[in-house]
């Protein structure tokens, strides 16, 4: 059955993916980039997915998920980036005043890893963000050449798998994660 990828408006579907095997640890839920640190840091065990749960009820959904078949098996994050902590992070520059959209954590659940969920999930958000009407669409992700990554940091996405998806390498940035320098990447929209 071929993979597809919706919009994240199931919780349940979002909590498979993201949430923690224990309701009361403190995971990220795919929320440093998402809300302002001293909410992120307020916010502990239970009230971390109670907060991704009025996420998933909200419009747009704070992503996409990707299925095999009923199972949920991938996310990817995206919103506005006027509405992440990209807005205003100093080190990754802005090109332009478009309302550009951000894409910037990529994950694919253990067991289902090599059978091309993570190009599907981008090109899932890219569509997301294109019927949203973005008009560009941004990702950070890491420039790592032939070097693994670990699994853990690999969330903001490798350069060749935004490659494969079209997106262009437009600008470096000073942002680096788990040893690789993070690279601006932009695949336009109209």
């Amino acid at each position: 059955m071929p993979i597809e990828v919706r919009p994240a408006s199931v919780f349940e579907d979002v909590r498979a993916v993201l949430g923690p095997k224990s309701p009361t640890a403190n995971v990220c839920w795919c929320l440093s980039y998402r809300i302002p640190s001293k909410l992120n840091n307020e916010l502990r065990g239970p009230a971390r997915g109670e907060y991704v749960a009025a996420l998933c009820r909200a419009r747009p959904s704070p992503g996409v998920l990707a299925y095999d078949g009923d199972e949920p098996v991938g996310w990817a994050a995206v919103a506005p980036r006027s509405e992440t902590a990209f807005a205003r992070n100093r080190k990754i520059p802005h090109l332009d005043d478009l309302p550009v959209w951000s894409l910037w954590c990529v994950r694919v659940r253990p067991g289902h890893r090599k059978q091309g969920i993570s190009h599907a999930l981008i090109t899932g958000a890219v569509e997301f963000a294109r019927s949203h009407g973005a008009p560009v669409i941004e990702a950070y992700p890491l420039d790592n050449g032939d070097a693994r990554v670990d699994l853990t940091m690999a969330y903001a996405g490798i350069r060749r798998n935004f490659e494969r998806a079209g997106f262009a390498h437009v600008a470096d940035t000073t942002s680096v994660l788990a040893g690789h320098p993070r690279i601006l990447m932009r695949f336009d929209l109209c």
